[in-house]
């Protein structure tokens, strides 16, 4: 995040307020509402309620307090005429949820990551028996990292307005910046890059089974494999640059100001909507991309809104797409 920028006069700072809207706003509503009907999907369909899915359960709360206070993210660029506890629940709030959210999407990697790599050890880890245990630290430690300026770190003075920069001492920005969130990305991205590599293995084991059955022939079935690896490639790439070099820019902007380098006020408030947002949307991609988390609404729509009429081939299409639903339910519960 960046360091305190100077109000300038009011005229441009009703432009950036109005810059802030413009950016903040679409992006947090959208964040809003998709969380909220992923998380109804989930909580509402008995067979994801385990232990996985309670992870990623806490994740989308996480996220959506995110998308609630994404707006607050770029005013904390702004001085403000506010009281010592008023001016630090100003700026710790949207750091502590955005921290906790980068905690639960590590843990949910690191969660898919011991269950693909170890299945036979996994429920021995104690990742899985302590579940409640887990929780507990993806939300307290992210709590008592934000609440550090308020036990004490800060540069506040007595006598002056309520600025980003009394908060957050330039030490505390560094250690958050590349102690704490550069890491954490760059381990999400190497355990995703790890889960494809042991995809790939696993894809040229099958097809050679399969080519040792068909005689050495390429068949459908190998190119649909082929075509869904390369799909899982592309989605980790697209999010990747979509979403995550943004907010690393952002990073690295909100350290050259604190530097003191003379960057506009535009470029900092744009990527810091753009970054913070587009980071935000990781989760909505993962839980959009999982058809149990829509089954609830998908059922809903078909129930009254009559998208397939009974009786036909369209009725009995819809019955095995049901059996079909039902199966890959019982794999996903197996899991």
């Amino acid at each position: 995040m960046a360091s305190d920028v100077p109000q300038n006069v009011s005229s441009s700072y009703k432009s950036q307020e109005q810059l802030i809207i413009l950016l903040s706003s679409p992006l947090s509503a959208f964040i809003i509402l998709s969380n909220l009907f992923i998380i109804i999907g989930i909580v509402f369909n008995k067979k994801l309620h385990n232990t996985a899915h309670f992870f990623f359960l806490s994740l989308l709360f996480a996220d959506f307090f995110t998308g609630v206070l994404l707006p607050c993210i770029p005013r904390m660029k702004f001085t403000k005429d506010l009281g010592y506890f008023g001016c630090f629940l100003v700026f710790i709030s949207p750091n502590f949820f955005f921290l906790s959210f980068l905690a639960n999407l590590l843990m949910v990697h690191y969660e898919k990551y011991l269950c693909i790599i170890y299945p036979l050890h996994y429920r021995e880890s104690w990742l899985h028996r302590c579940v409640p245990l887990s929780l507990f630290l993806v939300w307290t430690l992210p709590l008592l990292f934000s609440c550090l300026p308020l036990l004490g770190w800060n540069n506040w003075r007595h006598n002056q307005t309520c600025s980003y920069k009394q908060v957050f001492p330039n030490a505390y920005i560094y250690l958050e910046t590349y102690g704490v969130v550069i890491p954490a990305i760059l381990a999400m991205s190497f355990i995703t890059i790890k889960l494809l590599s042991v995809a790939r293995k696993q894809l040229k084991e099958i097809k050679k089974l399969h080519r040792s059955v068909q005689r050495d022939v390429v068949t459908e079935i190998e190119r649909q494999m082929d075509l869904r690896y390369a799909k899982c490639i592309a989605v980790f790439s697209l999010t990747f640059l979509i979403c995550w070099v943004p907010y690393i820019a952002l990073l690295q902007v909100s350290v050259l100001v604190i530097e003191r380098y003379e960057i506009s006020i535009w470029i900092v408030l744009t990527l810091t909507c753009v970054g913070s947002g587009s980071a935000a949307i990781v989760p909505v991609i993962l839980g959009l991309s999982h058809r149990q988390y829509t089954k609830l609404w998908r059922n809903l729509c078909r129930k009254y809104c009559g998208c397939c009429p009974r009786g036909g081939p369209a009725s009995d299409h819809h019955d095995m797409k049901s059996k079909a639903e039902t199966v890959e339910d019982e794999l996903t519960a197996v899991k």
